[in-house]
This record gives structure tokens, sequence and C-alpha cells, in this order.
């Protein structure tokens, strides 16, 4: 009995490997990082672990494939050994000779242990985990983590000498799926999407607009660094909010003249008056001004800034631009916020 209820925990904890493989290659990070943004505070501890695990999914991959090795190695191990050791007093009483009682009953377990191990520990939490990947993720996510956590020198010893071989040949590694198209792919899409009715008029020019947009960079949005708003790092509450009200920006660079210290809101200065600009102010983003602006805008939603400085070439800081303005441009709207 040991040894069936060893081999059900193996297959479980396969079909949980399995399960935890598809669903971290499956879920979108963007759905994890809203749920971990929302709900009580063991979904978002999971959906925040979720979404780093998606950005070590290489590692992540690893875990699973050594957990479900392991658990394979298990059940060929342990429960092949207790079926056939079950079957061969049957086969005696059905007066079976006894040189044929092995055989068959070493059959009978290989093809039992097989079917189960396809149907209940891979296909089954595999169709589970494509079907609701967020949920998945977020079930699995700590235990599994945990799992990885621990085995994490092995793993990455493995996951080095994987790489390696891929190198050999010429393939360069990635530590996250790949889930983007090229402007061209995306062109074409949005075009048969248009000529067969599927997105209204309005629809297709704004994607379109868009698509436009990806091969300029964002220096022809940005606002030259002499004529941005700033404040000195030694400005006071009442300073701070006599710049603002005068030049109508919420936000404001504080800056000595030459090197930018940050950035601070106007209603930082309200909620901590003692505090001087330069110690009210928060790093800012750099950005190269040949960056595209739908990469812009995504490297600010990773740093959740709302700014970010402009660099040329030589790495000097030459105009500054927000999310706001970079929005608009793909959205062909003229707001303008600073």
């Amino acid at each position: 009995m040991t040894m069936i209820l060893v081999s059900v925990a193996l297959l479980v904890f396969n079909a949980l490997f399995v399960a935890a493989e598809f669903a971290f290659v499956s879920s979108r990070r963007h759905r994890l990082e809203e749920i971990a943004a929302g709900g009580n505070r063991l979904v978002r501890i999971a959906a925040r672990s979720a979404a780093g695990g998606s950005r070590q999914l290489s590692l992540m991959l690893a875990g699973a494939q050594l957990g479900i090795t392991l658990c394979t190695l298990g059940l060929g191990y342990v429960t092949e050994p207790a079926i056939e050791h079950y079957l061969e007093p049957v086969f005696a009483a059905l007066g079976v000779s006894e040189a044929l009682r092995m055989p068959i009953a070493l059959t009978i377990a290989l093809a039992l242990v097989t079917f189960l191990h396809m149907v209940v520990g891979e296909m089954a939490p595999k169709s589970w985990a494509l079907t609701h990947p967020e949920q998945a993720a977020l079930l699995l996510t700590l235990p599994f983590r945990a799992f990885t956590w621990s085995m994490r020198p092995l793993l990455s010893a493995l996951n080095g000498l994987s790489n390696l071989g891929l190198r050999l040949f010429g393939v360069q590694p990635r530590n996250e799926l790949a889930t983007t198209r090229t402007p061209g792919q995306l062109a074409l899409l949005v075009g048969e999407s248009g000529r067969m009715g599927l997105l209204d008029r309005e629809e297709h020019d704004l994607l379109t607009r868009a698509l436009r947009f990806e091969a300029e960079g964002i220096e022809r949005l940005m606002v030259p660094i002499g004529r941005v708003v700033t404040v000195p790092p030694q400005a006071g509450t009442a300073e701070i909010r006599r710049v603002a009200a005068r030049s109508g920006h919420l936000r404001l660079l504080v800056s000595d003249g030459g090197e930018v210290a940050g950035v601070l809101h106007d209603r930082d200065a309200l909620l901590e008056p003692d505090r001087t600009a330069g110690e009210l102010a928060r790093p800012v983003p750099r950005l190269p001004s040949l960056k595209q602006v739908p990469e812009a805008v995504a490297a600010l939603q990773e740093a959740r800034a709302h700014l970010a400085l402009v660099v040329g070439a030589d790495g000097t800081v030459i105009g500054m631009v927000s999310l706001t303005d970079l929005l608009g441009q793909l959205l062909d709207t003229r707001t303008r916020a600073a």
C-alpha cells in the first residue's frame, strides 16, 4: 500500500510540474501584473511571484523539466515493480506458468504506468494550464518557485550547459518568451483585417498610425533640455509650488543647471513640506534619442515613470519626453502634459 501511495504522489507532482510549465509559457505577464495591482494580499503576492517567474522563463522551464524527470524516474523505479508485485499472485492463481508470470506482469505494469503518466500526469494538467493559464500560474507559482529556488544551483548549471550548447550551433538563448511581431507583420495583419471588414475604418486608421510611428525615434517628441522647467535641489516647498503654478506643470525636474538629480511632483512638496527638492527627487529613466516610440512607452511603463530624459549618442542629456506625449503620438492626439 505504501508503494501505491508513493506512486499516486509521484503522479500528482508530475501533473503539477507539467501544469506549471505550460502555465508560465501561456500566461500573459500584463494580466498577471494587473492582478498584482488588485485583489487580496495573497493573490497579489502570487501574481507578483508569477510575473517574476515569467521574466525568468528559462529557469522556470528548467525547473519544471527537472521535476518531471525526477517524477518519471520515480514512477519507473517504484510504481512498475509495485504493480508487477501485485499481479504475479493473480497470474499464479489463474494457472499461468511461472516462466510467463513476470513478463506478462511487467508488460501490463509498463502499459498501465505509461497510460496513467500520459493521461493523468501529462495531458490533463497540460490542457487545464492552457485553458486557464493565469489561474494555473497563480495557484502553482509559490510552491513551484520554492522548488526552483531550492534547486537553483543545479538548474543554473544545467541551464548554462544547455545555453552553451545552443551557442555552439549559432542559436542565441532567450530568457523570456517572444510574443511580439515585426512592424511589417503587424501592418500586413491590420491591412488584411481592414480588407475583410474585421476592423472599422477608425480602428484601421488608428492602428496604421501607430505602426507608422514604430520606425520613428523619440527625439522629435522631446522638449529640449534648455526649455524644461526645473527647480534647484535646495528649493523649498514655497519655491516648488511657485514654479509649478507659474509653469502649469505638476512634475518638475530637479537640476542645479548641470546634472539632473531627478523629478518630483507638486504634491510631494505638500505631503512633506520640510524636505527640499533634492530630497524629494526620484530617479528619472534615460532613453536614447533614437529609441522608437513603442519601445519608449514600454520602457516608461516598466519603470512606472511618467517622464524620461532623452540622451544623445555621447550620453549627454538633450531633452525630456513624457509618457502622455508618446501615447498621444500613437493615438494621434494633440494632448500634451508635463
